[in-house]
Order: C-alpha cells, then structure tokens, then sequence
C-alpha cells in the first residue's frame, strides 16, 4: 500500500500507524549499523513522539536493553510517571515475554508491531500476554503494521551474520 494521505476516517488510523512504523523502522535500521538486532520502538502520546529506541543488548551489556524496555523508561521520564495510560507502542517486531510485562506494567492501552516473532513473540505468535484477562491490564493489539519491511531488516540481518559466521 503506497504511503499517502487518508481519504476517510477508517483509514486515518491505518496512516498514522505506518508514520509512526517508519520512523521505528528507521531506528532499527541504526540499529543494525551498530551490529545489534534491529528492532526500533517508539512511543507516542497525544500524537507525539516522546521515546525513541532501538535494541542496545550488545552496547550496554545488558540482556534488558530492548527496544521497548529503553522507550517505556524513556516515555516514563518524559511524562514524569510510570503510568502510560494515554500511549502507544509501535514496534517494529512483535515484544518478547519480558517486554510484554513491562508493557502491562506500564498500563500502555495499545501496542501496534510490525513482524511476527514465531521463537518468543509474547503478544500474538507464542503467548497473548497482553490481552489475558486474567492480569489487571490488557492492550489493544495491531499487528503486521509494515511487516514485509520490518521482516527484511531481521532477515537481512541474520543472514549477514550467518555469512559471516556469527550467530
């Protein structure tokens, strides 16, 4: 679907998802030219950015530094609070089990993703932590938001790094 302005309100939501997608898909493709997996999240609030991440597992270290994780802590410092009941999540891969939680945790109503995660996607693929009754919370899921795209940046990854001989 090319990327243009929306003739009428069904479609409205459809745009603003693939504008706030590109611009997590730009921070997973910086991502990658620091050799980390890309993956590129972004938070906005009232229709503004206000976190911006992308995977820093291999730079700082830490098995905790997703994309999401970094952007929740980001948003949380920007809005003074760890309650981020007026956010949204785009991602560009759909959050792991410990991204999931802090996405629960942080009260975020809606989380939108781009490529499925078939080995430890929590939301739609493995698990649906994020619309299980049984915890206080649960979100709002949209999947597959530019997934072609989001794919290609993990699968042209991965394959460089087969070549290369890494895992």
């Amino acid at each position: 679907m090319p990327f243009s302005e929306p003739d009428d309100e069904s479609n409205l939501l459809l745009f603003s998802a693939e504008h706030f997608m590109r611009r997590a898909i730009e921070l997973a493709q910086h991502a990658a030219t620091e050799d980390e997996v890309p993956v590129g999240a972004i938070i906005v609030h009232r229709h503004n950015i206000i976190a911006a991440a992308y995977n820093q597992r291999e730079n700082l270290a830490d098995p905790t530094a997703h994309a999401e994780m970094i952007a929740i802590t980001q948003a949380a410092a920007a809005l003074k609070s760890w309650r981020l009941t007026e956010c949204e999540l785009y991602v560009t891969l759909e959050p792991c089990p410990m991204c999931a939680g802090a996405i629960l945790q942080s009260r975020i109503p809606r989380v939108i993703y781009g490529a499925a995660d078939h080995k430890a996607g929590a939301v739609e693929s493995l698990y649906h932590l994020l619309n299980d009754n049984r915890f206080n919370h649960q979100c709002e899921v949209v999947g597959g938001v530019l997934a072609p795209e989001c794919g290609r940046l993990l699968t042209e990854f991965f394959e460089g790094k087969r070549r290369l001989g890494k895992k």
